[in-house]
Order: C-alpha cells, then structure tokens, then sequence
C-alpha cells in the first residue's frame, strides 16, 4: 500500500525557503509586497521612463538625507532633544568571511567550468554554457538591464503565488513536457554527444563540493 503512494510533493513556501521571503513572495506580508512593488514600480519609472539618472537619483537621496540629519542633531543640541536614532552601521568581520567564501566558490565553478570547455573539450558543457548564453543575449536584446530586472519583480511576485494555487494541474503539464525533452535529449546524447571523447577534471570537482559544504555549515 506504501508503494502505491504518490510522493509527497513540496509546498511552495518550503521551496523558497520557509522564511521571510517566502512569505512576502506569496503574499502573505501584503503590505511589504505591495511597498515593494510600488517602490521597484516607481524607480523603473523614474529612470526608465522620465529619464533621471541613477547616479544623480542616489547623490540627491544621499545628499538630502545628510541634510536632514545634520540640522537634527544642530537643533537636538540646542533644543535639549533626543539625537537621530542612528543604528550602529558596521559589518561583522564574519559577514564578510561568509560572502568572500561564496564569491571564491563560484568564481573557481566558473573558471573550472571554462577550462572543461577549453582544455578538456567537454562538448556536451560547451553547448549547454553557449545555449545559456544565447537565451540570456536573445532576452537583453529585447530588454536593456533595469527593464529586466523590473520584469523579475514582477514575475517574482506573480509566479510563486500562481504555482502554489495551480501546483498539481502545472506539475503534470511540466512532467509531459521534461519527457519529451528527456526523450530529445538522449537521442542527441547517444547519436552525437556520447561518440566524443572529453575528459573532465573531476579533482577540482570535489575540491568544490567541499567548499560548498564547509561554505554551508559556517552559514549554519
């Protein structure tokens, strides 16, 4: 009876974490999703649409905030009034630790990517990275950096909640379609793919499956 059993499928919220973020996404926070939009919507606006440049926008921003708290603290000290409630703006040492770690790991999964391309002949890698590469081109052309970072927003909170109220009629539209793309592939895969020799540097591999790990429990 065990068998038969579907397998238990992962709520959305589970997917993206469980977390603040994952509430804001679904909507749960509305009023933060709602900030946010209006706030991304405004700034694509802005720069995109009125033409104001971004690096003007944030000297101004900075600008009148030092302003306002430069003749806070003047008129606190004359008027025997609380200063501004400033927090302590400082990075912990091991914030920083954290994320050069990050950084390293996927800067050495890049490089390590290119020389299985250049020196190993992974063909197989090549054509995967170059389609990448194509799709990302082929969007940017139609979009430039702000648009699509705008669209991103946008999608991030639509999709998940859409997903998470259609997640079994989509999932069973996904598994056809990775069938038939599964099918497609090993016909490429045994006719082509499989006749070329590559060599692939699996040391290195290793060697970066550990600094996930490690990367993981200091995170932890």
């Amino acid at each position: 009876m065990a068998d038969s059993m579907p397998p238990r499928r992962i709520s959305v919220h589970q997917a993206l974490g469980g977390g603040y973020v994952s509430d804001v996404l679904l909507w749960k926070k509305w009023s933060v999703g709602v900030a946010v939009l209006l706030s991304s919507t405004a700034l694509w606006f802005l720069f995109e649409r009125a033409g104001y440049n971004p690096l003007s926008f944030v000297a101004n921003v900075l600008l009148l905030l030092v302003v306002i708290l430069f003749f806070w603290a003047k008129s606190a000290s004359l008027l025997n009034r609380p200063l501004p409630p400033l927090p302590d703006l400082e990075i912990s040492e091991n914030s920083v630790v954290i994320a050069a770690d990050v950084l390293r790991v996927w800067v050495n999964q890049a490089l390590l990517i290119a020389r299985d391309i250049a020196i190993g002949r992974n063909l197989k890698l090549f054509f995967q990275v170059a389609l990448v590469l194509w799709v990302a081109s082929y969007i940017g052309s139609f979009f430039n950096f702000l648009t699509l970072a705008y669209v991103g927003v946008l999608l991030s909170f639509s999709v998940p909640v859409l997903y998470d109220k259609y997640q079994h009629h989509i999932d069973d539209k996904l598994c056809v379609t990775h069938k038939m793309i599964q099918t497609q592939y090993r016909k490429i895969d045994e006719n082509v793919l499989k006749k070329i020799p590559m060599s692939l540097n699996k040391e290195k591999k290793v060697h970066l499956a550990l600094d996930f790990e490690q990367i993981n429990y200091k995170i932890h």
